[in-house]
């Protein structure tokens, strides 16, 4: 048994292990609209709960089957040493299995929607910790907590319906039990006056006679488990249903070495059913330094996100180096495209290991020249534990500008032919900016690089501005021509460029 237990607990964490992996991987394969139609809670409880219950089995299905092979030997007994008691304990039994199916079937059907709502509990209590700042910035501290008080209230009225329906099914159960054991009694009692039945065998029958319950207990165990594994894994394979939860698809092309050039050509987009891109169409050549402006909605970050593959329901086409995205291999497009976005995600990791995400064998040389220019390096330097300091989920423990600045850095180490720029330098301070701008400006002799900004300091040294409205690219050109010739374009520096300049 020893022996025996240890290789259950291998086998369990091996099992798990695996799977969870397996299940990780697979997430990170799902397209951008599947990960934000579905709250995070469902695929947190999916790759922690399910994936334990999955890997249980491999276990409990051992301890189970023993119960019922040592349990089935006594009841082959009772047909040698007692007929009747034989058919009665046959007869009891399916009466048993009967109750017991019934309220398995019953408990799972509930459990199914149990999980459900623990799925959105779960989603909604992580939203409260990641967002816990806003809402006491807010003041909306008792909405929220309102909110998951109903949603507590919810999940628990329906474990507390499932226990009460499980528990009926137990009171048959019982009585049954006690009816059974009477009837075993009698039978044992009847045998002996008839002297088909010792008085001996008939005591040792009445003490053996309570385990053929034992045996009802391991198959309506063993036929909970198998439903339960069952469910966790309907779960579970939804995630790898492409139907249900689209994944990311990518060609088979490959790019050894990305030049930098890439061609918009009549590309329409939408969101549900709000058009965003409207028949767009733009060239960026090699080592360009291209700068996106417009109102809030035009597409900007839109575009971003379609030259990254993130969507893949468009019209038209997008070619990178005369080569169609959809072609290419996700090394090809992602390997090649950094992009700083204007709210990066920073990992609850230390700052060298945030670097090292993007570059496993980066050594301290490296990480150190990134985050000088990124103008970080002085503010790293006056940390207790310097670039080991751990930082926090989403960066916490860092300002905006900081977490801004250690994307660029990320984006620094990566050194990709194509950087994108989205508001990357928005919580920045103007003296700051001033340097990143520098730093940005330093990499335009070989780089593509473009720029979402309303910074006047960061797209008037872009080789071209093009500025959107609506879905459409309606003027192109320097910063100075522009201010001539576009009124759109004067509208935007005299409102907001001018304003966050």
């Amino acid at each position: 048994m020893y022996f025996r237990g240890r290789q259950y607990e291998v086998i369990f964490r091996n099992v798990f292990t695996n799977v969870q992996y397996e299940l990780g991987k697979e997430i990170l394969t799902l397209s951008n609209k599947s990960l934000e139609e579905n709250g995070s809670g469902m695929f947190i409880q999916r790759i922690i709960g399910d994936t334990r219950t999955i890997s249980a089995i491999f276990t409990d299905i051992n301890r189970y089957m023993n119960g019922i092979l040592s349990n089935i030997g006594i009841i082959v007994s009772f047909f040698v040493i007692n007929k009747p008691m034989f058919f009665f304990v046959i007869f009891s039994l399916i009466i048993k299995m009967t109750i017991e199916t019934k309220r398995i079937n019953t408990y799972n059907k509930s459990e199914k929607e149990f999980r459900t709502l623990n799925d959105s509990l779960t989603s909604f209590t992580g939203e409260i910790v990641k967002g816990a700042e806003d809402i006491k910035m807010l003041n909306s501290e008792d909405s929220f907590l309102l909110e998951l008080r109903k949603r507590f209230t919810a999940l628990n009225e329906k474990k507390f319906k499932m226990e009460n329906t499980k528990y009926n099914y137990y009171i048959i159960g019982w009585n049954w039990y006690s009816i059974s054991h009477l009837i075993t009694m009698c039978i044992i009692a009847f045998s002996i006056k008839n002297n088909t039945l010792t008085l001996a065998m008939g005591v040792t029958v009445y003490h053996f006679s309570n385990r053929y319950s034992n045996l009802i207990f391991n198959i309506t165990n063993f036929q909970e488990l198998i439903k339960r594994f069952n469910l966790s894994t309907s779960r579970i394979l939804e995630i790898y249903d492409n139907e249900k939860l689209p994944k990311e698809t990518f060609g088979k092309k490959h790019l050894d070495k990305v030049k930098g050039n890439f061609y918009f050509q009549n590309v329409t987009f939408k969101y549900g059913k709000n058009k965003v891109l409207k028949n767009l169409s733009f060239k960026v050549k090699a080592n360009e330094t291209v700068a996106f402006v417009g109102k809030s909605g035009a597409g900007k970050t839109t575009i971003f996100k379609l030259l990254c593959k993130m969507y893949d329901d468009y019209k038209g086409s997008i070619t990178i180096d005369n080569t169609n995205i959809k072609e290419l291999d996700k090394d090809s497009i992602r390997g090649n495209i950094t992009i700083v976005s204007q709210n990066p995600y920073i990992f609850n990791m230390s700052i060298k290991d945030n670097l090292r995400l993007v570059k496993a064998d980066i050594t301290n040389k490296e990480i150190k020249e990134a985050c000088k220019m990124a103008c970080l390096d002085n503010f790293i330097e006056k940390l207790p534990d310097k670039y080991d300091t751990i930082i926090g989920e989403g960066g916490v423990n860092l300002s905006g500008g900081q977490k801004q600045r250690l994307a660029i850095a990320r984006a620094f180490v990566q050194k990709t032919e194509i950087i994108l720029f989205d508001e990357a330098t928005s919580a920045l301070d103007n003296e700051t900016q001033t340097k990143i701008q520098q730093a940005i400006d330093n990499l335009q002799k070989d780089y593509t690089i473009l720029i979402i900004a309303h910074r006047l300091s960061t797209i008037k040294n872009a080789n071209r501005i093009l500025v959107l409205d609506d879905g459409h690219i309606v003027a192109e050109g320097t910063h100075k021509q522009l201010m001539r010739n576009c009124k759109e374009y004067i509208n935007l520096y005299n409102t907001e460029i001018r304003k966050k300049d």
